[in-house]
């Protein structure tokens, strides 16, 4: 196989061009795996050359042993875990090959219908194909000197599969799949790949949900964000998934603000994740990288470009853009003096178009990572617009940490946005606190 196409902000961009029909299933071959950072990606994840036509279908499937399992009368817990490949539309309506993982549960569904379906877009994991979350089902920690990896929304996942819901996990564009780069924070390709996931499940062998099956989307940080702009994309993208409700945990919304806010943060190396993917996205931004990176710049881009969260944690932690570029001046501050910039930031935010379904949407008040009044911001927006939104902010005293502020209210609400979630599965009703807004962030 050849080399990964990387994309570098100042040097290299990714050119993946792929087909429009292919048979399912498609056969990988030993000589296609791919080694990163010391970890072996299964050939499994290295798509065909062409793929099919309808967002949704799968191109192959495989089992997935699942890392935490334990036997049962009736199966193992918490469920049969498969491997998956589907094709999906990328923001430049372009067919792309997504990889995931989708787990048949164990325990019974007891409310009425078909068993539904929850579509599980991760948190960050980083860029390098071995963070996938679907990888991190199977390695819940990777961990070699080179790497590190710990695959935390495994505990989001089972305690979903425990209500007897089953879950979908959608790896993302480029992230897994090892023709081209992670496009990081996209909002239409993170979409696209998770409604696209929910597709996929129906098809897969021995999978209970139908078409029918109510589908929930849960997510938190990146995976908020995603799950958010799902919501909106869902009514003109995938009117066939029957969506019931959304969870949205601490949603990146408005990229302008929370790149500000991760400069200098323990999250700094994600600056580099995102411009990394913004020139895979848009390739005519590449004269305006290579303009503004100085040395260190592009080849903390590059280095970023197959780091996952540890790593760049480890080495990036605390770094500030203002090193990364020609004049000194921060990322944030040209973006805001560079119009092409800012126009392709604007066109990724989320709570211009109106979800149809009810959505829940979580923020801390400490979170200056991804910032509270950011997050708040795109609940106030939905409402305006006559959403079903349950807004709940988090009173989470300031640890002095950003990292430790954004993350402290995934583990403290989890439990509750499952219940909330596991309502709308339900086929309960949702009750809007537009109303009771507080009117300052």
């Amino acid at each position: 196989m050849p080399a990964r196409r990387r994309l570098v902000a100042g040097g290299v961009l990714a050119a993946a061009c792929l087909g429009a029909q292919t048979l399912a299933g498609a056969p990988a071959t030993a000589a296609d795996e791919v080694v990163s950072r010391g970890v072996t990606i299964p050939a499994f994840y290295n798509p065909p050359t062409t793929l099919p036509a309808a967002d949704g279908a799968l191109v192959r499937t495989e089992p997935l042993k699942l890392a935490l399992s334990l036997p049962s009368l009736n199966g193992p817990l918490p469920g049969r875990a498969t491997r998956l490949m589907y094709k999906s539309t990328d923001s430049g309506g372009r067919p792309v090959a997504v990889t995931g993982a989708y787990i048949e549960p164990t325990a019974a569904w007891k409310g009425e219908g078909p068993r539904p379906l929850v579509a599980l877009a991760p948190g960050t994991m980083g860029q390098g194909d071995q963070c996938s979350a679907s990888m991190g089902l199977e390695h819940p920690l990777q961990l070699n000197g080179e790497t590190v990896s710990v695959g935390y929304e495994d505990l989001a996942i089972y305690r979903l599969l425990a209500t007897g819901a089953a879950v979908v996990v959608t790896d993302y564009a480029g992230l897994g799949a090892t023709d081209r780069l992670h496009t990081y924070v996209n909002r239409v390709d993170e979409a696209h790949a998770l409604l696209d996931a929910a597709r996929a499940a129906r098809a897969v062998d021995g999978a209970s949900v139908t078409a029918g099956s109510r589908v929930g989307l849960f997510g938190y940080s990146q995976g908020g964000g995603a799950s958010a702009a799902a919501a909106e994309l869902q009514p003109s993208y995938a009117p066939d998934v029957n969506l019931a409700g959304t969870y949205s945990g601490a949603p990146p919304a408005d990229l302008t603000e929370v790149t500000r806010a991760i400069d200098g943060s323990e999250l700094a190396g994600a600056i580099g994740w995102s411009l990394n993917g913004f020139l895979q996205s848009d390739p005519t931004l590449k004269p305006i990288a290579d303009a503004h990176l100085n040395t260190a710049g592009k080849a903390a881009l590059a280095d970023l470009s197959t780091m996952c969260v540890g790593d760049a944690l480890f080495k990036y932690g605390r770094a500030k853009s203002t090193a990364w570029t020609t004049d000194g001046r921060s990322v944030s501050d040209i973006i805001a003096a560079t119009p092409a910039l800012t126009s392709f930031l604007n066109t990724q935010r989320i709570g211009t178009l109106k979800p149809t379904t009810p959505v829940r949407v979580v923020t801390g008040v400490s979170d200056d990572l991804v910032p509270h009044a950011q997050a708040r911001r795109l609940a106030t927006d939905w409402c305006a617009k006559g959403v079903n939104v349950t807004y709940d902010a988090e009173i989470i005293p300031n640890t002095g940490s950003p990292l430790l502020n954004h993350v402290t209210p995934l583990l403290t609400d989890q439990g509750d946005a499952v219940d909330w979630l596991t309502d709308r599965l339900k086929g309960r009703s949702a009750h809007s606190n537009c109303w009771s807004m507080p009117l300052q962030p």
